[in-house]
């Protein structure tokens, strides 16, 4: 299974995340450019190396208007409000399960900000370059996830530091009121080092991403990144990101049900297509009997326990149901992965799947389809003529992990 584990013994921050996730990347550079690309309003992305107690790393740099995050502006920016933050992203050229997953970021930083002022989400305002900043960062990690394409997300338990911060209103402790309201039921410690560790939006990351926070599970690391914080401590200021692969292991899921009986048959599909498109491991029906004998369908979605509250939300906006059944599931996976082989017949991809004392393959139908539509020929034929081919007329193209 392929793992991301967050070490966050010097806590987490919304720029820190970046760039340690960027780090994992084959071209961080080109990734930048993509970033900048985007075109969120006035916001400049720049990575830096950055060396943090002899560890090389990167440094993440958000400029909004040339401005970053702490510096004194020339002169009072306008604030920014929810709607407003949601065009934004809307607009932005991404896949909608990224913009998604920024939204619900967003969103729960919000709710924090305005848990701890008591002001309503929809009354929350931001002023521009706080604004902006935590949309950079949570825009640039969501898709930084998005092109690593994890199967699981664990992490540390959370330094936050101790002491007290600074901010608009004065003195606060640490961890900030809304940083500690995010990290309800996350393990967290404080020490020696004074000052803010964690962030209200590196909390809102990682309570949005993570499924588990603890040791670092057993597995095999192919790419580790350092996203360096800007301040220096006796400690290395850094989130640490590692990437590899978990096997035979078992993680938990939860099915999400609920019964319909007032939906079309075209209705329902269009449900499950918004869902599986949002990011949903599973989504299918079973048809059942109900009340009064009437006939039903019954909708299960299985997501990851991190993505229940968007799910849920899913579910009511697209389906008539009134009400969502919840059960968690421990789910057990084969180590899956992608082979992409050069063919007479173009490039095929094949699917592997190990684990648990088996190994299977299978071609990509997509791909056989394609090379038998432009061959003519049957799509048997097609897999009969790949299948016989020697193994040095096909030489892996590309290799990869898939979802699983």
């Amino acid at each position: 299974m392929k793992t991301l584990y967050l070490d966050c013994a010097m806590g987490a921050a919304g720029d820190m995340l970046t760039a340690a996730l960027l780090e994992l990347l084959p071209d961080p550079d080109e990734f930048v450019r993509k970033l900048n690309g985007l075109g969120i309003p006035g916001v400049t992305f720049t990575a830096e190396p950055s060396v943090k107690c002899g560890i090389a790393g990167t440094r993440m740099r958000v400029r909004i208007h040339g401005s970053e995050e702490g510096e004194a502006p020339p002169e009072p920016h306008r604030h920014r409000g929810p709607d407003e933050i949601r065009e934004i992203v809307n607009r932005l050229p991404i896949p909608a399960m990224v913009k998604l997953d920024i939204l619900a970021v967003y969103h729960d930083l919000a709710e924090a900000e305005g848990h701890v002022h008591g002001v309503p989400v929809d009354q929350i305002h931001f002023h521009e370059v706080g604004a902006m900043d935590a949309i950079a960062d949570i825009t640039a990690v969501c898709l930084l996830l998005h092109e690593l394409d994890v199967d699981q997300v664990a992490a540390s338990p959370v330094h936050v530091g101790s002491g007290t911060v600074r901010c608009a209103h004065g003195a606060l402790p640490v961890p900030a009121p809304a940083t500690a309201w995010l990290l309800r039921g996350v393990p967290v410690y404080g020490g020696s080092i004074q000052g803010e560790l964690c962030t209200p939006t590196g909390a809102a990351l990682l309570t949005h991403f993570v499924t588990a926070f603890g040791e670092m599970p057993v597995m095999k690391v192919n790419a580790i990144g350092y996203g360096m914080g800007g301040k220096d401590f006796e400690q290395a200021n850094c989130v640490r990101a590692m990437l590899g692969n978990t096997m035979d292991q078992a993680d938990t899921v939860l099915e999400l049900r609920c019964n319909l009986d007032d939906m079309t048959g075209e209705a329902i599909g269009f449900a499950a297509g918004q869902l599986l498109d949002a990011g949903a491991l599973d989504v299918f029906t079973v048809p059942i009997g109900m009340k009064k004998s009437r006939p039903g369908i019954l909708l299960t979605v299985l997501c990851r326990p991190s993505e229940r509250e968007k799910f849920v939300r899913l579910i009511f906006r697209y389906t008539t149901t009134l009400g969502i059944r919840e059960t968690p599931c421990a789910r057990h996976t084969l180590s899956r992965g992608v082979e992409t082989v050069d063919t007479p017949y173009g490039q095929i991809r094949k699917k592997t799947a190990s684990g648990f004392g088996v190994h299977r393959s299978k071609y990509e139908y997509e791909d056989l389809a394609a090379a038998a539509r432009a061959g003519g020929v049957s799509l048997a034929q097609i897999l009969e003529r790949v299948q016989s081919l020697p193994a040095d007329k096909m030489p892996p193209a590309e290799s990869e992990t898939d979802r699983v």
